[in-house]
This record gives structure tokens, sequence and C-alpha cells, in this order.
């Protein structure tokens, strides 16, 4: 049986360990701290169509979304908290209201179902939200899920189809046989292995790096506020149409777009900033009251609602903003599946299959060459 070392215990790992144990693979988690404990617990837990432009990674997000249905159908909603929620994207002006439309018609070309609001319907869709806007559109295919949840539960998949789990055992280095990987060194010992999937998250930079084929995986932070428990204000996931450009923008300063959600214990998210400061996750004041003053101007009933808590989460992305899947030719036996910057959540079920696939040797659902580590040799700052 093939063995396989899958690095990290986030969402994207277990879907790596979902997808492997249950093609016939024998993996193995192995995970420095907590399952969930890095970018994953610090997410909001979006499956997004809505902001993916025309390219790979929009390919990706349609795979993914077929199979988190697949998901939800095979292990339970419940068992995510999977809520098909949709999306709301709104435009304060006509200029970007015409904007908005236009890049929802090319996506609609590509198979994302997209629904045009004027303010009337824009009122009708969410009642709280602000009179001035100009217009928006309606995503039915946004989906929610609780991130920290679904890693826990696809992990649990995962053991069921005989993938083990180790927490608190930290990768160090790479074995090597006949120049091929073998193994990896651990802070407990040397765990074989025929393939290594570098599932690191904001630390596939240094993983790899241990691994010996460093890829420039880059940490952007981003905070996100809760609220104290409301009834139903926001209904769907709505954000501002000048989110796609800050996710794609390679401005190391400070970016905001407004990003708002319910939720079904009651509390409301606010989002989303982001921002190049390093590993440094302190929680920046500032930054706080300017969220909380976007968030006001979308839904003005927010002015006077308290705030519960505040938490910080490090974005991995690598510079080209696709994230990096695949086998890397420096070191044979090496994978990667890193890099998803926001969209992790969403992306994971695809990348966990697209993993398998390469290694089973299978063919692939989505073509895995615009996401191949080669594009990135050489890109370490």
């Amino acid at each position: 049986m093939t063995r396989v070392v899958v690095v990290g215990a986030g969402i994207v790992g277990a879907a790596c360990a979902f997808y492997g144990a249950r093609a016939g693979l024998e993996v193995t988690v192995l995970e420095r701290g907590a399952v969930a404990a890095g970018t994953t617990g610090a997410g909001e837990g979006n499956l997004l169509l809505s902001d993916k432009q025309a390219g790979p990674e929009l390919d990706l997000a349609l795979r993914s979304s077929t199979l988190w249905d697949e998901l939800g159908a095979e292990l339970g909603e419940e068992a995510f908290e999977l809520e098909r929620k949709g999306g709301v994207v709104v435009a304060a002006s006509a200029e970007g209201l015409a904007s908005l439309r236009a890049f929802a018609a090319v996506q609609r070309d590509l198979g994302v179902a997209s629904e045009p609001l004027d303010q009337a319907q824009l009122h009708e869709a969410e009642p709280h939200l602000s009179p001035a806007l100009a217009g928006g559109a309606f995503y039915p295919g946004d989906m929610q899920v609780q991130p920290a949840l679904a890693a826990a539960s696809l992990l649990a998949a995962a053991r069921g189809h005989g993938a083990v789990l180790r927490t608190g055992v930290e990768v160090i280095g790479g074995v090597l046989a006949d120049g091929r990987l073998s193994g990896v060194r651990t802070s407990a010992g040397v765990t074989p292995a025929d393939f290594v999937v570098n599932a690191s998250g904001t630390w596939g930079g240094q993983v790899s790096a241990r691994l010996g084929a460093a890829v420039p995986i880059l940490p952007r932070r981003g905070f996100i506020l809760v609220t104290e428990p409301l009834p139903r204000v926001v209904r769907h996931k709505v954000y501002s149409a000048d989110y796609v450009a800050n996710v794609a923008s390679d401005n190391p300063g400070l970016e905001m777009s407004p990003v708002i959600e319910g939720t079904r214990s009651g509390p409301v998210l606010i989002g989303a900033s982001r921002e190049r400061v390093g590993f440094d996750k302190r929680i920046s004041l500032p930054v706080v009251r300017q969220l909380a003053a976007l968030a006001i101007t979308l839904f003005p009933v927010l002015a006077d609602v308290q705030l519960l808590r505040v938490y910080a989460g490090l974005r991995p992305y690598c510079p080209d903003h696709l994230p990096v899947i695949g086998a890397d030719p420096r070191v044979p036996g090496l994978l990667h599946a890193c890099g998803h910057e926001g969209a992790g959540i969403g992306l994971a079920p695809a990348t966990g299959e697209l993993i398998t696939d390469l290694i089973t040797g299978r063919a692939t659902r989505v073509d895995p060459r615009p996401f191949g580590p080669e594009r990135l040799i050489g890109q370490l700052a």
C-alpha cells in the first residue's frame, strides 16, 4: 500500500487525508499543534464562487463546490454546519454596479449562477442594508461552513478509512533514499512515506524549505470582528464589490473592504482586512475601528451593537495569488498543497482530490498545470 504523510491538520490537510484514505492510500497526518489551530481556525468558513475571477482558481472553486455538495450528502451537512445561504455583492455607485454586472456576466458564461439586483431587490434580499447602495448581485452558489468543525469532520471520516492522525508532532526535515523522499524526520522520530504532502498553510514555506524544496508562501494578516448574538439581521454573506480587487492586490499595505454575515448562533462576523506584517498576529485597534465603520456603512443597524471579540488570522498566499498544488520537481516524492490565501476553506476538497489523483495516477478533474510548484522556483525573496 502506498504510504502518504500529510503535514498539517488544517482544512486542506484534512481534505488531502480524506480523499487519499478513501482512495486506499495509507495516510498519516502530522500536526505540530492541534487540529485547525492555524489559519483554518481563524477563518470565516467561506465557500465562495462570487469572488473568483475567470481562470484556474475559478475552475478549482467550481469543482470544490460540487465536492462540498457531495460531502454534505455523504457525511451529513451538520458535520460541517454547511449553510447554503448564498452571497450578495453590493455596489455603492452606478459605475461600480456596471463593473459588477460585467464581472458577473463573464462568470455566468463559465458556469457561476448569479442574478442582478436593483435597489428594490437588494432591499428585499437584505432589508437592513443601507438604502444608498446602487444595487448588487445575488450568487446562490455561495455557501458557508464552520471551518474548524469541517476540518475535524473530514479528519474523522479519513480515520474511518484507515488514516492516522498524530498531533504534537513537528516535521523538521526529510529523509532521502536514492534521491527521493522516503519519509520525514519529526520531533518524535522518523515517519516513513512514499509521498509527503506539504499542507502546512501559512507555514508551508518553512516546511517546504525543511524538505529541501522551498516555495514562497507569504502571510497576510486579517481580522474578524464578532458581535453579540442578534436576530437574523444579515441573511446572506454580504460584501462590497471591491473585495475582489483587494484579494488579488499585491499592495503590502493595509487594505479593507466590508464582508459581513450572520451565523446560526446569532453573532455577526465582520471582515475583511489584509496586510503584510509577517507572522505578527497582534490586534490593531485602528484597523478594528475601520472595519467596524465600514460595516456600519453597509448595515447602519450595527452601529449600536456590541462586539464580543476580535481575532486575527494569517492567510497564506503565493506571489501570483494561485495556490501551489502538485509534485515538486526538485524533490521526488514531495507534493505541495498550500498558499490558498483566504480561499482555502472553499478550495480544500478539490485540492485534496487533485493531490490524490496525482499520487494515484488517476485522470484529474481540474488541470493541475497552473498550480504546479515549478512556476514558483526562483521567486523566493
